[in-house]
């Protein structure tokens, strides 16, 4: 199964979008039409990267905007960069999501006490390559994180690409503590200080910022699955997001978008164009004394 993506608008600018095509070209939803397992015997899942590794860039899947383009957050009108909190230098992963996965807002999770923050799972690859904005990857889940992010649950998977040449030497989060040690607790230091620069307060961990195992992230991966399914099955209020896809739903759905929706809809965006630069303040560090 292979995917291509489709760069529209100028990069670094609030027009830039990146829409993906199946292998016959057609325009899906990287949220709603790929298909979250590569291989579901083996708990092999397909990611999709938003962010790669040393970039600073917040691209996201725009889960509101019609076929959920990838395209850059937005704060108070100004495209949002992560800052740099010493010694970190962008993100530290290929950061990206799981598709046909949702963070439900309406769920209390019995292990954070908090709700879902309203998104497809995040996951953090951890492997020796840097991918590219819109690679879709497969990976061989090994952990999770439950970040709580301004009162919202906001899972961190860990994974590897299974093509990564190390990727056979990882089965388990305890492979990461011992194959890459300090990695984990750099991650744990990243999510926890990454929006101190913004003004906003650190973020806090269920576990006592334990990273759980292999079996205790595919369950939570699973359920995240469910939680999709029943959105895209008219079973959950949608709220704001778009679940419109060309793929996944029939013809009587009020989410089917057909291949000349699509069409149109990418049409209406702004053709690709030279990309601005970006701001040299995005290279900034901040450091602050540990608490």
């Amino acid at each position: 199964m292979s995917f291509t993506v489709e760069e529209r608008g100028n990069a670094n600018s609030l027009s830039y979008r990146l829409f993906f095509k199946n292998a016959e070209g057609k325009y899906i939803s990287p949220f709603h039409d790929i298909p979250i397992y590569a291989d579901e015997s083996q708990n092999i899942f397909h990611m999709v990267v938003e962010v790669p590794r040393w970039t600073n860039a917040k691209m996201e899947i725009a889960t509101k905007d019609i076929l959920n383009p990838i395209k850059q957050d937005v704060k108070k009108g100004k495209l949002r960069f992560v800052a740099n909190v010493f010694p970190h230098k962008g993100y530290i992963w290929n950061y990206g999501a799981i598709p046909q996965t949702w963070e439900d807002p309406a769920h209390k999770d019995g292990d954070t006490d908090c709700c879902g923050d309203n998104d497809p799972i995040d996951v953090c690859e951890i492997g020796s390559r840097v991918c590219t904005r819109g690679e879709v990857i497969k990976v061989k889940v090994l952990g999770i994180l439950a970040m709580i992010d301004e009162g919202e649950t906001d899972w961190k998977v860990i994974a590897i690409n299974v093509e990564d040449p190390e990727a056979k030497d990882f089965s388990n989060i305890s492979d990461v503590q011992r194959l890459k040690p300090g990695y984990l607790e750099a991650t744990v230091d990243w999510f926890r200080r990454y929006k101190v620069p913004d003004g906003k307060p650190e973020n806090r961990f269920a576990f006592n910022e334990e990273f759980k195992n292999k079996d205790f992230a595919i369950e939570v991966i699973k359920s995240t699955h469910n939680f999709w399914k029943a959105l895209i099955g008219q079973q959950t209020k949608a709220g704001e997001l778009n679940c419109k896809n060309t793929c996944i739903s029939s013809g009587d759905s009020p989410f089917c978008c057909s291949a000349d929706e699509a069409k149109a809809a990418v049409g209406e965006t702004c053709p690709c164009g030279k990309g601005e630069p970006i701001p040299s303040s995005v290279d900034k560090w901040f450091y602050y004394e540990r608490k």
